[in-house]
Formats: C-alpha cells, structure tokens, sequence
C-alpha cells in the first residue's frame, strides 16, 4: 500500500488521474488523498479521500493535515500551489512524524523559491545565466534601459507580471506592483521544465516545455523541446537547492541562451505534457515510495515535439452530492 495526499488540488485533475493511472499499471495499491477549502474544486471528485480543509493561514489547518495523514496513514505528501509549500517546510517534523514524507524543499529553499530577488541572486551562485534584476530604488527611470520586465517577489501565477516600454510606466508600475523586482526584458520564448526528483533529492527526469499560451498563470498550449544546456542546468538547480520531490524551473532564451527566471517547488500545472511525452513522473515516484526498483531513462528520453492543447470539462454534482463532499470534514 503506497498512500499519498496533494494539499490545495483545485482543478489538477489530470495529475490525478495520471497518478491513478500509474497505480493501476503498476498493480499497485493505494489511496489518493486530496485536500481542498471548496467542496466544488474538480480534483476533489477524482480522489479516493477528499477532505475539506481550512485555509492555509487558520491554526487549525497544521493539526488537521496531520490528523488526515495518521488517519489514512499517507507515506507522501505532495503540495500543489506555492503558497503551502512554506507552511509544510516549516512544520516538516510534526508532519514526518505520522510517517508520512514531504515532498518538500528544506525550508532554506523555500525562502529561494518564494522570493524572486533571492532566487535571481541564488542563480548567479549556481552559475547559470539570468536576467540582470534590480531593485526598484536601484533603477534610475530617466537613465534606464528599456524595456524592462516587473514582477512582484512574492507573487505566483503570473499575476501582477508587466512590461515596462517606458520612464511613466517605470514611476507607476513600481508603486503599483507588490514589492517589485525589476529585470531586463528578454524577448525569447519562455521554457518550463519539469524536474521529477524523488524523496531523497536524486535528479529522475527532466523535461523542457515551450509555452506557447498561458491562461490565469498556467499553460494552455504548450509543445516539447530539448535542449541539453538548459537540461544539464536544471540538475545543477535541483541538487544545489536542494530539491526533494518534484519542482518546476523556469527559463527564457534569449540569442540562443537559457536565462534562468524562477522556481516554482512543485508539480508544475503543464506536467500531463511531459507524462504524455513519456517521463512518467507519478510511475517513477510511486515505483520509490513502494521500493519497487526501475531504471532511469537517460535525460533526454522523451518524445520532442509533441504539442499540447488544453480544453475544459465540466462536472455536475447534485445538491445532495455538494452537500456530502462539504461533508468530508475530520
């Protein structure tokens, strides 16, 4: 029995699927756990055990988590939206005490992943290339070079990101934008990649994604690639992090060169893409969390120019069934 739980599943229904998928090739018994604050979040109605949940931010949530992990005895736990991932790093030892394993950064790696000015800065320790970033009173706007690129530190999803053409835009933006970092604006295409790691940190695949659109922050079509400059980086982003679990590493080209942007320590929303493509990330961490043996595909073993287009599908409970999974409480 391999249990495993996603906390804020949302709309990742594909990625459960994927999971459940994986179960069943490999002959494989276990539970999908998800976790969610609203009873109508599609993912919830894929799993074997949801469970409404408070927010993040309620003490509560914390006691809760750990309760649904000793009570359905999960041996992974794997968040889905960034802002949880600093709650679970920082309370690693009272949830790694029911047995379950966070699929987790340690929580120094949180604080580069969460911050953009600390990741840029992390990135130029590492020794790959990325975009030259400021500060917002490090830029002069009369004198800067346009254009330029603002995002907030925190931020997630793509909100709050703009281009900046001009001085106005500059003065107004950076009062506009949530602690802004400032960078140069590269105009390649932007390049997701998929890193699958396992429990312990070892680097099982990596897979690199051209978006080609983004809707509400995630890929909507999307088209694999290769490239072994921005492949053998990722490696040295996970181990240097260090990952443990999968995460999602950001770039741009820019003249022919991968420009590093950001970390995101999660499943990334395009991974169907790269399941599809054949790197079977729920098959290979299943196949870890059961100490079922496998062999690792070279990097680079997987299907390059397979497109992606997403579509959505709707789902129809009744009131009964609203009212049964908003049931689903400890």
């Amino acid at each position: 029995m391999v249990n495993i739980l996603f906390t804020s599943v949302g709309r990742r229904v594909e990625l459960l699927r994927a999971f459940r998928c994986a179960y069943a090739d490999m002959s494989l018994q276990g539970t999908i756990v998800a976790l969610d604050i609203d009873p109508l979040a599609p993912a919830l109605a894929v799993a074997d055990r949801p469970y409404i949940v408070p927010r993040m931010k309620s003490p509560d949530y914390i006691p809760q988590l750990v309760e649904i992990c000793r009570r359905e005895s999960v041996q992974a736990v794997f968040p889905l939206i960034d802002p949880d991932i600093p709650l679970l790093a920082e309370h690693r030892e009272a949830i790694e005490a029911t047995g379950a394993r966070l699929a987790v950064v340690p929580l120094e790696a949180t604080k580069i992943a969460s911050d953009k000015w600390i990741t840029s800065q992390f990135f130029q320790s590492v020794g790959v290339p990325t975009p030259r970033s400021w500060l917002p009173e490090e830029v002069d706007p009369p004198h800067a070079q346009y254009p330029l690129f603002i995002k907030p530190r925190f931020g997630s999803a793509s909100k709050q990101t703009f281009q900046i053409d001009n001085e106005r835009e500059l003065v107004f933006f950076s009062s506009y934008v949530n602690q802004p970092i400032i960078q140069e604006c590269l105009t390649g295409p932007e390049i997701t990649n998929d890193v699958v790691c396992d429990l312990s940190g070892d680097v099982l695949a990596v897979i690199s994604r051209q978006r080609i659109e983004v809707r509400w922050g995630e890929v909507a079509k999307g088209i694999t690639i290769y490239n072994p400059d921005i492949t053998e980086a990722c490696v040295k982003i996970a181990q240097a992090l260090p990952a443990l679990g999968p995460i999602t590493v950001q770039c741009m080209m820019h003249e022919g060169i991968p420009y590093f942007t950001e970390i995101n320590a999660r499943f990334g929303g395009g991974v169907p893409l790269g399941i599809a493509a054949g790197v079977d990330s729920p098959r290979m961490l299943l196949s870890r969390l059961a100490g079922i043996p496998f062999e690792k595909p070279p990097l680079g073993s997987y299907q390059v120019g397979l497109y992606m287009s997403r579509f959505d599908e709707s789902q129809f409970i009744t009131q009964a069934d609203y009212e049964r999974m908003a049931s689903h409480h400890l």
